[in-house]
């Protein structure tokens, strides 16, 4: 077994506020950022000061909690529905992560289930937005270890591959898809992590090696388009990837660009992963063209740091995600267990709600 160091953790709540890793500034400048109300809270998960669907989705448990401090009144009634006002605002900031979506209304129902003044609600939301918080490390701890059992069987050290950032970053700790490579770190069976630049943005190049960094894991950097040309020399054993939202049937949105990694790797026989809590899943929809796709500034396109990239007159497409479909997906590794992308459907009774 490999040393670790712990993880880092991307949303903390410090007596009377929520302290925010400031990811934009990452890997240059390691930041934070205090958040003391809502309005402040759904900013932050707007601009990707905080990022990744589990993160989001604490950040914006914490973020009810402060609108609902901010509430000046004893009637229920009137709490109740300024509370879900707060629940609008939040929602708005990013329509792909379903996680934000699932924390708002765990949150809303916690409100209206309990009994007693409004007082007592505001404090039972916070303890509501620790537990997210608490349950999603542990969530992510199970992910990891589920993860070990389905990754190739080989007799040297596994070479793994993932695109954007599902690491303690994205997570409330730990990571999802990166919690799956640190449980083979942990355990001796991980040999590198590759980590695919993911432009627009570049998260795996500013965030995924950052944390590899932190924690002694060996990691190369790769553009987006050298993944099959590493498959073809046989340096990559598996992919791992995260998700923001998976429907029903087992399609999976994720960064940009996932699809096109998982066609590579089907082309290439490698395994193909995607690791998520149960929270991710939103049974409501039957299949990935029904997941919302959001669209981001040109900005992220054209400009790299203050550096403009292309000419004037150029336009822009800029969807912040893809949706892998089912046949593609080798499995979708739970904290439950991993099962192929069509048996989904069997944990749907263990989702909180």
């Amino acid at each position: 077994m490999t040393a670790q160091k712990s993880p880092v953790s991307p949303v903390t709540w410090i007596e009377d506020r929520v302290l925010l890793i400031e990811q934009n500034r990452l890997p240059k400048e390691y930041a934070t950022v205090e958040i003391t109300n809502s309005q402040d809270m759904a900013e932050a998960i707007k601009t990707m000061i905080v990022r990744g669907a589990p993160a989001i989705g604490v950040a914006a448990a914490y973020g009810m909690y402060l609108g609902a401090r901010e509430i000046e009144t004893g009637d229920r009634t009137e709490f109740l529905a300024k509370l879900e006002q707060v629940g609008e605002l939040l929602r708005s900031t990013r329509p792909t992560a379903v996680n934000l979506f699932w924390a708002i209304s765990r949150m809303l129902k916690t409100a209206n289930q309990t009994t007693g003044s409004v007082e007592q609600v505001q404090k039972t939301l916070l303890e509501m937005a620790k537990t997210i918080q608490a349950e999603d490390v542990q969530t992510c701890k199970d992910i990891g270890d589920k993860g070990l059992e389905v990754l190739p069987a080989t007799p040297e050290k596994l070479n793994l591959l993932t695109h954007c950032n599902a690491g303690a970053l994205a997570t409330a700790g730990y990571g999802t898809a990166l919690g799956v490579f640190r449980s083979a770190w942990r355990e001796g069976r991980l040999g590198r992590v590759f980590a695919d630049e993911t432009r627009p943005r570049l998260q795996g190049a500013k965030l995924t090696t950052w944390e590899c960094v932190q924690e002694g894991i060996p990691v190369t950097l790769i553009a987006d388009n050298m993944a099959a040309h590493c498959m073809k020399l046989g340096m990559i054993h598996a992919v791992v990837v995260g998700a923001d939202r998976i429907a029903a049937n087992g399609d999976a949105a994720n960064k940009i660009g996932t699809y096109s990694l998982a066609i590579v790797a089907k082309a290439h026989n490698v395994p193909f992963f995607v690791a998520a809590p149960l929270s991710t899943i939103d049974f409501e929809l039957s299949d990935g063209s029904q997941i919302p796709i959001e669209e981001r500034d040109s900005v992220e396109m054209y400009q790299v740091g203050t550096t403009r990239i292309c000419p004037e007159g150029v336009e822009f497409y800029n969807p912040a995600f893809d949706v892998t479909p089912a046949a593609l997906i080798s499995g979708i590794i739970t904290e439950y267990g991993t099962v192929a992308p069509e048996d989904l459907k069997q944990f749907q009774a263990k989702q909180l709600v």
